[in-house]
């Protein structure tokens, strides 16, 4: 479950994988700052045959010969939802295109970084611009210092900030620097909550809250996690259970979570972890790897009014390269190296490219219009789809905010993993395939978000609304749903 492309482990079911090229229709007005997608999607969406993946089905051969499961990060693998994977020549816009000349709506948006559409003009351009001084100089670049000034400036309670390269980085550096600010060892998670693939975070929940981790992961010691403690999402009491009478450094949360499908926090639940860890002598630990700069132009933070201590940082952030950042107030950062004794280094950490990539990205965000924008977009997607599945009388759910959203089958609400887990993945299998056999890319894992960016037009919401209409009528004239 890699950071830029997180799953519940769920045992899922396979099925077959049609693809699909739907037909063109004329583009609508796009949010400023949007790249209007090449090729936008038309009212009648036509199916492709499997045959018509052909190139795709032949690299994915050879991959399995090289490359473990034929990709380099599990989810792609479609093994959750059936079938094999696409591979990508290129994308621009809400589209992708895939090696067969294929064209697809995109709601994956590169797990996130793709927040203005793919390939946007201003972000390739800064791409361009950059390569052309080198590639990677392994000393400070005025690139970086610009960067961090924009963060801290977009967060206004983070003083300072460390660049690394992933998400999982990025947590792995601040869960050690949250244990040496306070001098405490143990951690408490969340069930459900993806945090890379460090060791100490791949603990899965049992029943209840546990005092203790068990690895979710071949090769993690148990003694690794043993001080990795798992609570309940949503729930108070769980936190309360925990941090009494222990010692806990930090807890670290999905402010939104958004690795289980989404799962909106309750109201009271985040000023709760806030006021818990301020009782106890806890930081809290926001991972914004997936929100931050995404819901609000100061992430989750700003939209929810929490101040958390430390917070971590990716995928927006580097406009589509590899980045990762952690952050803070200024007496818990000024610990790291070479200011204090918490060591953290990276040799590509700050790279000028990805630097010059995610200075453009956040500057298009600055003012606030286009996330307003792609919110409002998200929200109409997200009601048709309600109302779809309420007229066809279908027992599920959808969960939304920002521009990020879930439907969940065969449950009627998911608000923590208990109620996640209980979703019926095949359901949602037979969908992924049939809304990719109309030219619809979604996440090929029930418990993932949907990506709208600023890319996708009116039309793009239209057509993904008749899509999903068609799929649910005849998943129900089946009598599946």
């Amino acid at each position: 479950m890699p950071h830029s492309e997180g799953e519940v482990r769920m045992q899922q079911p396979s099925g077959a994988q049609p693809s699909a090229q739907p037909s063109g229709a004329q583009p609508s007005a796009q949010p400023s700052g949007a790249q209007p997608s090449a090729q936008p999607s038309g009212a009648q969406p036509s199916a492709r045959p499997p045959a018509a993946t052909r190139r795709s089905q032949e690299l994915f051969a050879r991959a399995l010969r090289v490359l473990p499961g034929g990709v380099n990060s599990p989810v792609r693998a479609f093994k959750s939802v059936g079938g094999q994977p696409l591979f990508i020549e290129r994308a621009d816009g809400a589209r992708i295109y895939d090696v067969d000349g294929l064209s697809y709506l995109d709601y994956v948006c590169s797990w996130g970084p793709a927040i203005l559409g793919h390939n946007h003009p201003a972000i390739r351009q800064a791409v361009t611009d950059a390569a052309q001084n080198g590639l990677s100089f392994g000393a400070p670049t005025e690139l970086e210092v610009r960067l961090a000034d924009k963060i801290t400036s977009f967060v206004p309670n983070l003083e300072m900030v460390r660049m690394v390269n992933s998400g999982t980085e990025a947590v792995i550096s601040a869960l050690r620097l949250a244990r040496a600010y306070t001098g405490r060892q143990k951690l408490v998670k969340f069930a459900g909550c993806y945090h890379g693939h460090s060791d100490s975070m791949l603990v899965k929940a049992g029943s209840g809250a546990l005092t203790s981790g068990v690895p979710d992961s071949l090769g993690v010691p148990a003694a690794v996690v043993a001080d990795t403690c798992v609570a309940t999402y949503n729930d108070l009491d769980s936190v309360a259970g925990l941090l009494q009478g222990r010692e806990v450094a930090a807890v670290i949360v999905e402010p939104l979570a958004a690795n289980m499908g989404v799962v909106l926090p309750n109201p009271g639940f985040l000023p709760g972890l806030r006021q818990l860890c301020d009782e106890y002598g806890t930081l809290l630990l926001f991972d914004e790897v997936i929100c931050g700069f995404r819901l609000a132009k100061g992430g989750a933070q700003e939209y929810y009014g929490i101040q958390a201590d430390l917070a971590c940082y990716g995928k927006v952030i580097g406009g589509g390269l590899p980045v990762g950042a952690y952050g803070g107030r200024r007496q818990i950062m000024e610990m790291v190296a070479p200011a204090g004794p918490v060591y953290q280094a990276g040799t590509l950490s700050g790279n000028p490219i990805a630097m010059a990539a995610g200075l453009a990205q956040l500057q298009l965000l600055a003012d606030g219009t286009v996330l307003a924008q792609i919110g409002q977009q998200a929200s109409r997607l997200a009601a048709g789809l309600r109302q779809i599945v309420l007229d066809l009388g279908i027992k599920a759910c959808v969960n939304q905010v920002g521009s990020l959203l879930s439907l969940f089958f065969g449950i009627e609400a998911a608000y923590d993993y208990d109620s996640v887990q209980q979703a019926d993945t095949g359901l949602y299998a037979r969908y992924f395939q049939e809304m990719l056999a109309r030219g619809i890319y979604l996440a090929p894992s029930q418990f993932e978000a949907m990506f709208v960016s600023a890319a996708h037009s009116a039309a793009d919401i239209d057509a993904s609304l008749q899509a999903g209409s068609e799929v649910l009528q005849k998943m129900k004239g089946e009598g599946l749903l």
